[in-house]
């Protein structure tokens, strides 16, 4: 559908194949998915996100195949207690034998996901899983603030709020993790993303060619972003379309031969300029108004300035290396549209 709306096949440049986990598939059905996407030869670069407990040595040879190189699982933590209340079960000895099982074949890049602030976490807990992972040395770290959505995933609920740790208790967990892993020799790439000194996306980091789109950090830049699949998010730069959130909406519209877009959005030049701030701010930490910075967002930026977490001038703002952690925080700053919504709940999670 999209090859006929283009008028030709797109060259893909990368691909990556998340969910959910697509391990869940056969390796027969990745194989028939993959043929059908990249037909037998081309130069995309492949990644793949995998649960420990259903990735197999044949889904890895099958992938591999196809020239995927980079892996990511999904481990979050090793807690079992935490493991048992957010229905997530896998061992250290999984993640390290179907890593090791990777690394032979010659997957290029391995990445895990861990998250800080979940139910019944601890500090102990979660030194005991990023000492795991340390002792595995994965090219890439992953590590995200845990999004409470209760009310978008309502499966989240084998705990009660009070499990659930927040404010000064999660953040003394952030940096904990965050401490243990620079001091390991990880770098800190951006927002929640830390890596190899070996790793692409450090040397993109340190080239100034770093760049981040729906599906995270990358080391490769292209303004065309095409997703496939339940719930995807395309991208033209200038537009948002996303896909709709339920097999069966989904299924109903292809099989009538629509795109399967639920809703979108038609960036005016005034989102074009706050978004590229917003890019520069994420990927490289300075970001410059060459038309002065607007007051409204010089306004905002007070309390990370008496912080000092960030520098600014008339035209320019930089964030300082106190002021990494809370990079996000520092971006909502230049988000207009946030600020003139203001929702009167709580939509989204907190940055923290």
């Amino acid at each position: 559908m999209y090859v006929a709306l283009l008028g030709e096949k797109p060259k893909i440049k990368e691909l990556h194949l998340g969910g959910g986990t697509p391990t869940f598939f056969s390796p027969e059905n990745l194989h028939h998915l993959l043929a059908g996407i990249l037909g037998d030869t081309h130069e995309a670069e492949c990644s793949f996100e995998g649960h420990p407990d259903n990735t197999t040595e044949a889904h890895l040879q099958t992938l591999y195949r196809f020239g995927f190189t980079r892996m990511s699982l999904g481990i979050q933590d090793f807690d079992p207690k935490v493991q048992f209340m957010i229905n997530r079960f896998q061992t250290p000895a999984q993640v390290q034998h179907i890593t090791d099982a990777a690394r032979v074949l010659g997957y290029e890049s391995v990445n895990y996901d861990l998250i800080y602030g979940l139910p019944a976490q601890t500090p102990e807990g979660l030194r005991d899983t990023v000492n795991a992972v340390l002792s595995m040395r994965p090219d890439r770290i992953a590590f995200y603030s845990y999004a409470h959505v209760p009310w978008l995933k309502a499966g989240q609920r084998h705990y009660s709020e009070a499990d659930i740790p927040r404010g000064a208790e999660k953040f003394k967990l952030y940096e904990m993790g965050r401490e243990m892993l620079l001091a390991a020799g990880y770098k800190e790439i951006g927002m929640d993303h830390f890596a190899l000194e070996s790793d692409a996306l450090y040397i993109a980091s340190r080239n100034g060619r770093l760049h981040r789109n729906f599906m995270g950090y990358t080391h490769q830049h292209t303004r065309i972003l095409l997703g496939l699949g339940v719930s995807s998010i395309s991208d033209s730069f200038d537009a948002f379309a996303q896909n709709e959130k339920t097999v069966e909406a989904y299924q109903n519209k292809i099989n009538k031969g629509d795109f399967a877009i639920e809703r979108g959005h038609i960036l005016t030049e005034d989102d074009l300029r706050i978004r590229q701030h917003i890019l520069e701010l994420m990927c490289r930490h300075t970001t410059f108004f060459e038309e002065g910075l607007p007051e409204q967002v010089r306004a905002r930026l007070i309390p990370f300035l008496n912080d000092q977490l960030i520098e600014a001038d008339a035209q320019r703002v930089s964030v300082l290396e106190a002021g990494h952690p809370f990079l996000r925080n520092i971006c909502m700053a230049f988000d207009e549209r946030l600020w003139q919504q203001k929702p009167e709940t709580i939509v989204f999670s907190s940055a923290i």
